[in-house]
């Protein structure tokens, strides 16, 4: 068990030895969660997306199960906590943070056309860009940044996903140039079950005024849009969300 904070853990292909704080090379592949009280949500999803773009860089398979049992069993089980695993040209690695205090707001701004990732189906690589990007965000009194493509449509958050109401049906981006989150895949699954309508759009962000509008995350679950700040405009109410957090804890 480890405990202390912010721990970095390197694997060396029988165990996980603590590194000392140098800079680390570029992330290649990185995922996260959020670890509260021992509970994880979807951790097998998270483990799933992050292994999948490490064996299509060329990770070995058995090295890969071998050093997910290893940071499995790392973890803490009392607090909240939000561990990384991570790819870099030096191998693979656990990064044991600690969690923020949950959100259950966002307020928004809508960053210029032109989606600047280089890999935007890929978690890690962009990381540090789209962390800069939300720094930049906060400077100006928001919460998260909005992704747009050339034209100018929404794509997601520079760190979350993006979802929102039209009536009683649940709508999102195309998949196409957008992370693959997993806590938008559980809200979609849900959906689904339930028999709520599904719709892919690629919004500009006018046609979101007044709609209620998600932001989700493995660390926040449900984020809802309390204020758009730039472009200034209507933010809605969140009637869904109450619920819907209840269904994600109930399902996840």
């Amino acid at each position: 068990m480890v405990n202390t904070l912010d721990t970095v853990l390197c694997w060396t292909g029988r165990a996980l030895e603590p590194v000392a704080g140098t800079p680390a090379p570029a992330l290649l592949v990185a995922d996260s969660w959020l670890v509260d009280e021992g509970y994880a949500r979807a951790a097998g999803a998270h483990w799933t997306r992050f292994g999948s773009s490490c064996l299509a860089l060329g990770v070995d398979r058995a090295e890969l199960q071998a050093f997910r049992a290893a940071a499995s069993a790392a973890l803490p089980t009392d607090g909240r906590w939000f561990p990384r695993v991570e790819l870099t040209a030096d191998g693979l690695a656990l990064r044991i943070r600690r969690a923020p205090p949950p959100a259950r707001d966002a307020r928004v701004i809508v960053g210029p056309a032109g989606d600047p990732r280089r890999h935007p189906r890929r978690k890690g690589p962009d990381l540090e860009l789209l962390a800069g990007l939300r720094a930049r965000a906060r400077e100006h009194g928001a919460d998260e940044l909005l992704l747009c493509d050339a034209q100018g449509a929404l794509l997601e958050g520079a760190l979350s996903s993006l979802l929102w109401w039209e009536g009683d049906a649940l709508c999102t981006t195309p998949d196409e140039h957008t992370l693959p989150g997993v806590t938008r895949a559980l809200l979609l699954a849900i959906a689904r079950e339930r028999g709520v309508e599904l719709r892919v759009r690629s919004p500009l962000p006018a046609d979101l005024a007044g709609r209620e509008t998600w932001l989700t995350s493995a660390l926040h679950g449900i984020r809802v849009v309390s204020a758009w700040l730039s472009p200034s405009q209507e933010a809605g109410a969140a009637s869904h969300a109450p619920v819907w957090r209840e269904e994600l804890d109930r399902d996840g």
